[in-house]
């Protein structure tokens, strides 16, 4: 009978000292549907232009000080390499324009006057990740520690 791999099985991503000229990624990774929506980003980044850090890693206060953890924990972060912040539905837009396999959403997320809809759309799944978590890998119990139904 086949096994299941949860997401702890999965290969460690690039970590920023492995890429220093990478962007970084920040991330919940103590949430299952993240980490699983942040492996697709790194299976998508062939050139290696990403690094990834979870926001519960000490690593993050270290090289970001100016973020504020109750930020991060409301949406994805990325840093560029000139220190410029996106954060949520901005961070994945910036995606689209880093990453050539996602290029094709590029010109949907980038209507003028769209973001604000785009954030809003974020923000609900966002705010339900620990229950969408829950119906993926979520063998940590922390899905069900930040269900808030």
């Amino acid at each position: 009978m086949p096994t299941t791999a949860t997401i702890a099985d999965s290969p460690a991503l690039p970590a920023p000292d492995e890429r220093p000229e990478a962007d970084v990624v920040i991330f919940d990774g103590q949430c299952s549907f993240c980490t699983a929506g942040v492996r697709r980003i790194h299976r998508r980044d062939k050139g290696g232009r990403l690094a990834y850090l979870s926001l519960h890693d000490a690593e993050v206060a270290r090289r970001f000080p100016e973020l504020r953890h109750a930020d991060l924990m409301e949406d994805m972060h990325v840093v560029d390499r000139r220190a410029a912040v996106y954060r949520g539905a901005a961070a994945f837009r910036y995606l689209t324009r880093r990453l050539p396999q996602l290029w094709w959403l590029a010109p949907l997320l980038h209507v003028p006057g769209s973001l604000p809809f785009w954030q809003w759309c974020y923000r609900q799944i966002a705010k339900r990740r620990y229950l969408f978590g829950r119906t993926t890998q979520c063998a940590s119990g922390t899905c069900r520690l930040h269900d808030h139904r």
